[in-house]
């Protein structure tokens, strides 16, 4: 009987990790509203086993975002450690990261999701450890002369933010297109070097986006 109790343990984790991995699917697709039913049907498992697992959509919405942002973290530290460049770096992670769009998309696109992760200790942790390496990036591509210096690391995020917005666009392939070209736009604006416009005000930074 004893033998059996860390293989249902075993079991437990890898049904959690399916729903959690059904969910980012349907959550990217469909947004977080999707149906827990077809999330569950996706992760292999009862709707009951779900239920379990997660006792409503705000618990299964919670999961997936510290899940996103703990992956997003590991990402965009291995750039940092392996790109010869911190701007090579800051290309990566927001060319690259499926998990950081889909936590912005959580953030900014859904009020009533934005509500729920705000109240999580665990998420803001999460967030904030993943502005701060993001903030370390800026600051470096900044001293290599690499990136413009009048931009800060809110500015990244917001405008990452509004680029990870679903587009309402019926071929994939034209949005994936849309989106590619609207992100080589966004960092031909922040490299240094260009014949870039005088920006309104002043630059936007972690400690302004804070507490957003």
């Amino acid at each position: 009987m004893d033998d059996q109790q860390p293989r249902l343990r075993a079991d437990a984790r890898r049904n959690r990790d399916r729903i959690v991995a059904a969910a980012k699917t349907w959550f990217a697709t469909h947004g977080p509203d999707a149906p827990t039913e077809e999330i569950a049907r996706s992760a292999g498992v009862a709707t009951g086993t779900l239920y379990r697992h997660f006792a409503d959509r705000e618990a299964l919405i919670r999961a997936v975002a510290v899940n996103n942002f703990e992956n997003a973290f590991a990402e965009a530290d291995a750039a940092v450690a392996e790109e010869a460049s911190a701007w090579d770096a800051l290309v990566r992670i927001l060319r690259q990261s499926q998990e950081l769009r889909l936590s912005f998309r959580l953030l900014t696109a859904y009020p009533h999701v934005h509500a729920v992760l705000k109240k999580e200790r665990d998420v803001d942790r999460s967030r904030r450890h993943m502005v701060d390496l993001l903030d370390r990036v800026v600051r470096r591509a900044q001293a290599e002369g690499t990136l413009r210096t009048d931009v800060g690391t809110g500015d990244v995020a917001v405008m990452f933010a509004l680029l990870a917005q679903p587009l309402s666009i019926e071929w994939t392939a034209t949005a994936q297109l849309a989106s590619e070209r609207c992100m080589a736009l966004l960092l031909e604006s922040l490299r240094a070097g260009g014949p870039h416009d005088t920006l309104p005000g002043r630059a936007i930074w972690s400690e302004h986006i804070a507490h957003g």
